[in-house]
């Protein structure tokens, strides 16, 4: 599955299309967000894209959750 990775400067219309689209094609989506903006900007795309998708019946539903990861040689967290 594709991770959609989140910065701070992403457009939140144009992740909520990405995850209009994954869910339409695979029924879910994950996100990766490291920091508090670009966790912003996630949490606006899944409100934006809840409206893409409730049209047509479907209920966009969020699951958040913390994992470790290594970026450029040191441990962070990423939501």
């Amino acid at each position: 599955m594709e991770v959609l990775k989140i910065s701070s400067k992403s457009n939140p219309n144009s992740v909520a299309g990405a995850i209009a689209g994954l869910v339409k094609e695979s029924s879910k989506a994950e996100m990766q967000a490291i920091g508090a903006g670009a966790l912003n900007q996630a949490i606006k795309a899944v409100a934006i894209a809840r409206g893409f998708v409730a049209p047509s019946g479907v209920d966009l539903v969020c699951v958040p959750a913390f994992a470790e990861v290594e970026v450029e040689g040191e441990d962070r967290t990423r939501n």
